[in-house]
């Protein structure tokens, strides 16, 4: 029913290789990287496989049409020439929200009045009927308007795919699930890994860690809003899960360790690692980062540290950067991976990077600091 349409997974900035790069792993076809997104062949199975084992992409979306639209009647007349009979049906709902950039039509309530008037117009014309019921399965229409360049999309993830469902709470300032799948990503964490969290919070830098090393599929125990969808075979959505439940390493030799100066922080992140299946590999207990040691041969660090716009102020901040600087020594079998939006970081740090990695934390600009070299 979607054949001839594109799936595209939304995605950080900055993270468009890293996704597409699993996506391809995964089996998708003609995959281009392009900002916020990476778009790829439309198939069924892509698109139930996707939406359960991507950890980098914050949803998935059909792509149903990118055209250029200065003036409301180009707009509906584009978006009335995509064939919604194949998506919506005739009982489909179809809300529509969206967003507009450095574009002439930047009324986003136009926007939406004028798409959703030309969806249900081809609708009623194709079923021959006065009205859209609606009253059907919910497919949501989102568009983006850039430099008048207009990107219609049909969301199938339903909630982001963050949530993993492991995460019910989580202490102030928390990390994305996506974003600290990434930087587990770059720390290249492998099945046989040794990582620590100096200042793991609720935990979810190590969780997502474990998680890639075992190769638990984030999306396995949630649902999406495609399930509903009649176009998508029952039996593919159980085959795809129970694949991935064979995929899971078991005999993982994975440790994570997490340290964290607040007593319920620890305790969540404990919560967190039980729901998430991993806490067998796990071990969190409450240490300050003044008293950092690791004895371990190898091992990575992976850390979201405090900083002056989250918890601290900036001064707190770049002391704990300096003790951090004293305590990652280095020295060979060693890594970290530090995310953080100060500039300044390196010259409080004690040295620099042997690479960086600019990427948005939210709509905060970091950079992750890399340190791998002997």
């Amino acid at each position: 029913m979607f054949k001839g349409l594109k799936l595209a997974g939304l995605c950080i900035f900055g993270t468009e290789g890293i996704a597409a790069g699993e996506l391809r792993r995964m089996g998708a076809e003609n995959v281009s990287a392009e900002n916020g997104r990476v778009v790829f062949d439309y198939s069924d199975k892509l698109l139930v496989r996707s939406n359960l084992r991507c950890r980098y992409c914050e949803r998935i979306v059909l792509l149903a049409g990118v055209f250029k639209a200065i003036t409301f009647e180009q707009l509906f007349e584009n978006v009335r020439s995509i064939p919604w009979e194949n998506i919506t049906g005739k009982a489909g709902a179809f809300p529509v929200n969206g967003s507009s950039l450095s574009s002439k039509l930047s009324s986003i309530p136009a926007c939406q009045k004028i798409i959703k008037k030309a969806i249900a117009s081809r609708l009623m014309s194709k079923f021959k009927v006065s009205h859209c019921p609606e009253d059907g399965a919910i497919y949501r229409i989102h568009f983006v308007a850039l430099k008048d360049t207009f990107s219609i999309m049909v969301d199938t993830s339903g909630e982001g795919l963050h949530k993993r469902g492991y995460r019910a709470q989580s202490m102030e300032a928390p990390i994305k699930e996506t974003l600290a799948a990434v930087i587990a990503d770059l720390a290249i964490i492998k099945s046989n890994h040794t990582v620590i969290d100096p200042t793991c919070g609720s935990g979810t830098l190590l969780i997502e860690a474990a998680m890639k090393a075992k190769n638990i599929a984030p999306g396995l125990h949630r649902t999406f809003a495609c399930e509903s969808w009649q176009q998508i075979d029952k039996e593919l959505w159980r085959s795809e899960r129970a694949l991935a439940v064979e995929d899971i390493i078991t005999d993982c030799g994975f440790h994570g360790y997490g340290y964290d100066i607040d007593d319920e922080a620890i305790a969540l992140a404990k919560q967190n690692a039980e729901k998430a299946g991993v806490a067998a590999c796990l071990h969190f207990e409450k240490r300050d980062i003044r008293d950092y040691s690791d004895h371990f041969d190898r091992s990575t660090v992976i850390c979201n540290p405090p900083y002056g716009e989250r918890l601290l102020d900036y001064k707190k901040a770049r002391e704990i950067y300096t003790v951090m600087g004293k305590k990652f020594e280095k020295a060979p079998g060693k890594s970290y991976y530090i995310i953080s939006p100060d500039e300044e970081f390196e010259r409080y740090f004690g040295r620099k990077a042997d690479k960086r990695r600019k990427i948005y934390n939210g709509k905060l600009k970091c950079q992750i600091y890399m340190y791998f070299k002997n």
